[in-house]
């Protein structure tokens, strides 16, 4: 196995005997032979599109749900990947057949090995240091679009399971993937089809956003309780609301109480989710502080997408997994067919008692936030506001993620904090206080809801009559996986600078690749809050 997609990614350089993530080397390969199989695929319908023959809807679709099965912390379970391999396969040959063209050899006549072993033999010869490429800059670049392919295509899917769709953006996934069995494009090319994938992922959080707030209305600022009610419960973790919208509904008036994990912190927003009576809290933090947080939870726990960690033996048999997630010992659910998870909620011990703790607020997507927007540019322009820090994206185990932590609570009193994804969780629940009214701290969403702040980042320049980069707002962001890459590469097509970037900065950059970032975007590595503070204030 070789696997850097991750920013925990081993003494980073790269995790060759087991993933950080606790992927093992056979998983490692069946994925890598995934995506060579998906690049196959992506070929024979970019073949298909030259010709002018239609390539199916869920063709598309499924592109995006096998790729995304692909990102860190998805699906641990190597028998999931054998059906995913054989039916890109077999959506292939059917491409193949409608078409003139003969497809060239390599991941378009891939055949697959009869069984499992074979198939991670096979995938042990198909990993990112095989694919064509004598040029490491280009290399790097080929290995940043995979990965900012795979963040569109956990966005598409989560925007297609509410019925959101683009084949523009199908047929840029499968054009993509194609490209990086291509050799004829010179660095330049290579930089302009990453900075589209920028651009693509711009569209797919769009859909995603229409998605979501289509279903359950725009988010509106919420208190949610971070202690727990007497009584069963169960534990949603994830991103899915779909989801989480069909357990409400299955447990209606049985006497459960709802509460989320991590990324599902913001579903207390939503209009139409947060309607639901035994819908009621929020339990722990974020994703790699489950093994504490799941063991001490006394319901049944279910995961919707990635986050998921090897969970502990005190807890496998009351977590469950759903959509594209997996593990091996953990009970797998279909179809929102939830009765399994009910069932063990219902024998578990549930909370002995109420208790009340603390209470967090979320809501803050773009339509709540430009509801006030007359109200925030007046304390621009009178001084009371001085500056805006986007301190967002992913939390991870990794040392120096506390730099997040002290940074907001150093930001000095006549400044505002957005913050979306994981990454909040090191200072959610931090009492900032307010500026005539306004919250210091807003929380945005899920990482999902990137496409909120890039729209009111948008509408502040627009109010200023300046550009992005003219405004008071500084972007300070941690990454750990795909969906992340994504996102960076969706605010460089936007022509975004000054981001600062931490804990680390992706291994799969080479030298060359990141002085360029430097060079035309003024990408950082973040140093220390005081330090970072001072250059961005003066």
């Amino acid at each position: 196995m070789f696997c850097y997609q991750c920013e925990q990614t081993a003494k980073g350089l790269g995790c060759d005997k087991m993933g950080v993530c606790g992927k093992q080397p056979d998983v490692s390969d069946l994925q890598d032979l995934l995506v060579y199989a998906l690049t196959g695929l992506g070929q024979a319908a970019a073949a298909a599109k030259a010709e002018g023959v239609a390539v199916p809807m869920d063709t598309g679709r499924f592109f995006a749900k096998a790729m995304f099965s692909t990102l860190t912390n998805v699906n641990f379970d190597a028998a999931d990947f054998k059906p995913l391999i054989e039916e890109t396969v077999a959506k292939r040959k059917a491409l193949a057949g409608l078409i003139k063209a003969k497809l060239p050899e390599g991941p378009a006549t891939y055949v697959p090995a009869a069984d499992l072993a074979g198939l991670v033999a096979q995938g042990a010869t198909h990993g990112l240091k095989d694919i064509p490429e004598p040029n490491d800059d280009i290399r790097s670049l080929k290995h940043t679009l995979i990965f900012g392919i795979k963040g569109v295509a956990a966005y598409a899917d989560h925007a297609a399971i509410l019925g959101q769709e683009d084949p523009a953006l199908y047929e840029f996934l499968y054009e993509a993937m194609a490209a990086t069995f291509t050799t004829d494009k010179d660095l330049g090319a290579w930089v302009a089809l990453v900075l589209k994938c920028g651009e693509v992922n711009l569209r797919a959080m769009e859909l995603l956003d229409a998605a979501n707030t289509g279903a359950y209305g725009h988010p509106v600022p919420t208190v949610v309780p971070l202690g727990h009610k007497a009584g069963k419960a169960i534990l949603v973790s994830g991103h899915d609301l779909k989801d989480l919208k069909q357990l409400l509904e299955q447990t209606a008036g049985k006497g459960i109480t709802i509460y989320t994990h991590g990324e599902m912190l913001p579903a207390h927003g939503y209009p139409e989710l947060k309607k639901y009576p035994h819908f009621y809290g929020h339990y722990g933090t974020a994703w790699q502080n489950q093994h504490k947080e799941f063991a001490a939870f006394p319901g049944a726990i279910l995961m919707t997408t990635n986050c998921i960690q090897k969970p502990a033996e005190s807890y496998l048999g009351s977590i469950f997994t759903t959509g594209l997630v997996g593990w091996p010992g953990a009970v797998h659910v279909k179809n929102g067919e939830f009765g399994p998870v009910i069932a063990k909620a219902l024998a578990m011990p549930g909370f002995p008692a109420d208790e009340d703790k603390d209470t967090v607020m979320t809501g803050f997507a773009r339509n709540a936030v430009m509801g006030v927007a007359g109200p925030v540019i007046e304390a621009v322009k009178a001084g009371k506001i001085k500056h805006f820090f986007l301190v967002a994206g992913c939390d991870g185990a990794k040392p120096g993620r506390n730099y997040y932590t002290e940074f907001v609570e150093k930001a000095p009193a006549d400044t505002i904090i957005l913050t979306l994804a994981c990454g909040k969780f090191r200072f959610f629940d931090k009492k900032l206080g307010d500026i005539g009214g306004i919250p210091r701290l807003l929380d945005m969403g899920q990482c999902n809801d990137a496409y909120s702040a890039i729209q009111v980042a948008v509408a502040l320049a627009q109010a200023f009559e300046c550009g992005v980069n003219d405004l008071p707002l500084s972007m300070i962001l941690s990454w750990y996986e795909q969906k992340a890459v994504a996102i960076l590469l969706t605010l460089l097509h936007l022509g975004v600078k000054n981001i600062r970037l931490g804990p680390t900065l992706p291994a799969f950059l080479t030298p060359n690749v990141l002085n360029f970032l430097v060079a035309n975007y003024d990408i950082k590595a973040i140093t220390t809050p005081d330090e970072d503070l001072k250059a961005i204030l003066g």
